[in-house]
């Protein structure tokens, strides 16, 4: 069969769990590709055959959103023509992993469409949500790439439509060990934001993966990397904990090797502000704000004697077989 694949390019994940499900995806058929947005900055070893600017995110320089800059980047009528390009009707299955232009066109040509991915959990009103609502964040969870179908993943089975999440081969395989490094992963904020509370725990190695780094060095207490898949895999396997945002795979990955983690979810980015709310009633530490104090709030975390919950990893086969079996129904 031929199979279509969206992949939203607004972060790293969507890419991350697409290259791990295309060897399986295969086994069924010939994939092609749609890349929807334009700030992920990860290599994409896939074939992607179709690329749109689509609605990327924009962040300040310390851990928020830039709603300006989204605003003025997004291209309606672009957008719109993008969407009706797309030949839909040549593909017998449809896959969409939170991308607008895809569910537009599907809407435009009457295509049938599935979407599989963290974002379509939130389809369910059982998924955790922060105390306080955003309206606003809860039509875009549900109305931005609405399909007929939804299969949804996250940390636990908060619905019968909603799996584990996607772990990569390379963690699933992997026997973790404690090099006593924590590893960084933060795309929102800047170097500038978190630098001088990396060095005041001088006692602590720091492994940041930094975007506009172009090289692995060493300054003081902290080993700056480029992002870079492999490299990050690896000082994750080895690192005593993780800090990095709310965002969905990194979590969940970390979870899954039994490490410490350090959710900082993006400034007024609701849906990370929902995982959060997710990670917190697992036990896992969040803080919604970096202050003055937070090298504190790092010795403090890396103090507490936490039990962190063990995260399940989808049965990828078994899901697919799922997804192909039940498309039309």
């Amino acid at each position: 069969m031929k199979i279509f694949y969206a992949i939203q390019a607004t972060g790293n994940g969507h890419i991350s769990r697409a290259t791990q499900l295309y060897p399986y995806l295969q086994k069924f058929g010939e994939v092609d590709f749609l890349l929807s947005g334009c700030n992920a900055t990860l290599d994409i070893q896939l074939p992607v055959k179709y690329k749109s600017n689509g609605c990327s995110l924009h962040y300040s320089k310390c851990g928020g959103l830039n709603y300006w800059e989204i605003a003025k980047n997004i291209r309606p009528r672009q957008i719109y023509k993008d969407a009706d390009a797309l030949p839909l009707k040549n593909y017998d299955v449809i896959i969409n992993d939170f991308d607008s232009i895809t569910a537009l066109a599907c809407k435009m040509q009457k295509a049938h469409s599935v979407q599989l991915g963290h974002q379509a959990s939130f389809i369910s009103a059982n998924t955790p949500r922060p105390e306080r609502k955003s309206i606003m964040g809860e039509m875009i969870l549900k109305h931005y790439a609405p399909s007929p179908k939804n299969i949804g993943l996250h940390f636990e089975k908060y619905d019968s439509f909603i799996l584990p999440p996607i772990i990569k081969d390379e963690i699933v395989q992997a026997e973790p060990t404690n090099l006593k490094h924590i590893t960084v992963y933060l795309p929102s904020f800047d170097k500038d934001c978190l630098e001088k509370a990396f060095n005041k725990v001088s006692d602590i190695h720091f492994h940041w993966f930094l975007q506009g780094v172009e090289f692995k060095h060493t300054i003081g207490n902290i080993t700056y990397f480029p992002v870079n898949q492999q490299k990050f895999n690896e000082s994750l396997i080895s690192c005593e904990g993780i800090i990095t945002g709310g965002g969905f795979e990194t979590p969940a990955e970390a979870l899954h090797l039994g490490k410490k983690v350090l959710s900082i979810p993006i400034m007024n980015h609701y849906e990370q502000e929902c995982n959060a709310a997710a990670l917190k009633k697992m036990g896992v530490p969040v803080v919604y704000e970096v202050g003055k104090n937070f090298e504190q709030i790092i010795e403090n975390w890396l103090n507490q004697d936490l039990i962190y919950p063990k995260m399940k990893a989808n049965n990828i086969p078994e899901t697919l077989q799922y997804l192909f079996d039940t498309y039309k129904e």
